[in-house]
C-alpha cells in the first residue's frame, strides 16, 4: 500500500504502486500515475495528465506538469502533460512543463538527472542519461540526445537539437542545433569533441580518430551546409559516428553552431570596424 503522509494531498484519478512514497505537503492532482518505487520527498507538486517512472525521486518544491509558460496556451486547454522515464533524480525547485499538444507529452528519458533549478519546458524531448547542472534550462519544443551534460546556467533556445554526448560549458547559450559528441565553450560556437564522454561511453577508438579528423577538415572551417554534408557523409561510409553527425547536420533546421575556425559575429563587426577606421587614418599618398 502506499505511503502517504497525511499533510500531503492526493486528488482525483491518481494511479499509485504499492510501494511509492509521498512525502509532507506534497500535492498530486490527477491524472497521475506513479510507477514502483517512486518518492516524493515533501512540498513536490504534480499536476496530471503526469507519469512518473519507477525509481525516480523528486526532491522538495520541484514543480511537475504544470501548464505550459505560452501565451497561446488558453488555461484549461487540452494537454498530454508530461512523461518522466525510470530512475531519475529531480532535484529542488526543478520544474517540467506540459506540452502544449493534446497528443504528444513533453518528455524526460531514463536516469536524468535535474539539479537545483532546472527547467525543461512545455513540448522537450529529453534523452535518457542527461545531466542538466544547477540553472540550466532547455526552452519549448527542444531536443536533447541521450548522455548530454549541461553545464550550471547553459541554456538551450526554443526548437533547438542537441545531439547525443554533447558537453556544455557553464553559462554557454546556443540557438542553433550542435551536432552529436561536441562540446560547446562559449555562445554558439563548438570547441571540439566531447572525447572523454566518447571514451566512457564505448566508442570505439579508431571511430574517434576519425572523427577528429572530421571535426578538424569539416565542423572547424566555415563552409557551406551543402559542402559540409558531403564531406562528412563520405566519409561516414566507413565510421558510424561521422555518418550520425552528416545525419544530424543534414537534418538541421536551425542551422549548426560553427567551430572556431570562424571568428564570432562580435569578433567580425570589431574587425570590420577597424578597417574602416584605418581607412579613415590613412593619409593620402
Amino acid at each position: 500500500m502506499p505511503q502517504i503522509h497525511p499533510t500531503a494531498t492526493v486528488i482525483g484519478d491518481c494511479t499509485l504502486a504499492d510501494d511509492v512514497q509521498i512525502g509532507p505537503y506534497c500535492s498530486i492532482r490527477g491524472p497521475v500515475t506513479l510507477e514502483a518505487g517512486v518518492r516524493l520527498l515533501g512540498h513536490v507538486y504534480v499536476q496530471g495528465p503526469a507519469t512518473i517512472g519507477a525509481g525516480t525521486v523528486v526532491y522538495p518544491f520541484a514543480c511537475l506538469g504544470f501548464e505550459p509558460q505560452d501565451y497561446k496556451f488558453k488555461p484549461g486547454a487540452p494537454t498530454a502533460g508530461i512523461v518522466i522515464g525510470r530512475d531519475c533524480l529531480i532535484r529542488e525547485s526543478a520544474t517540467v512543463h506540459a506540452s502544449t499538444k493534446p497528443d504528444r507529452p513533453t518528455r524526460v528519458g531514463d536516469r536524468v538527472f535535474m539539479m537545483v533549478n532546472t527547467h525543461v519546458a512545455h513540448d522537450c524531448l529529453i534523452g535518457s542519461g542527461v545531466v542538466m547542472v544547477n540553472g540550466s534550462g532547455v526552452a519549448g519544443h527542444a531536443e536533447l540526445g541521450d548522455n548530454v551534460t549541461l553545464g550550471g546556467n547553459a541554456v538551450i533556445h526554443q526548437f533547438c537539437r542537441v545531439g547525443r554526448l554533447v558537453m556544455m560549458s557553464g553559462d554557454c547559450a546556443v540557438s542553433l542545433d550542435v551536432p552529436p559528441f561536441c562540446m560547446v565553450n562559449e555562445r554558439n560556437r563548438l570547441g571540439g569533441l566531447n572525447l572523454v564522454g566518447m571514451r566512457r561511453n564505448g566508442v570505439p577508438r579508431d571511430q574517434i580518430t576519425e572523427l577528429r579528423k572530421a571535426f578538424r577538415d569539416v565542423l572547424r572551417r566555415p563552409m557551406p551546409r551543402s559542402r559540409m554534408v558531403r564531406m562528412l557523409e563520405k566519409r561516414g561510409a566507413s565510421c558510424p559516428v561521422i555518418a550520425e553527425v552528416a545525419e544530424f547536420v543534414k537534418s538541421s533546421k536551425r542551422g549548426v553552431a560553427p567551430g572556431f575556425g570562424k571568428p564570432p559575429r562580435e569578433v567580425m563587426t570589431w574587425l570590420q570596424r577597424q578597417g574602416r577606421h584605418d581607412a579613415v587614418e590613412q593619409p593620402a599618398g
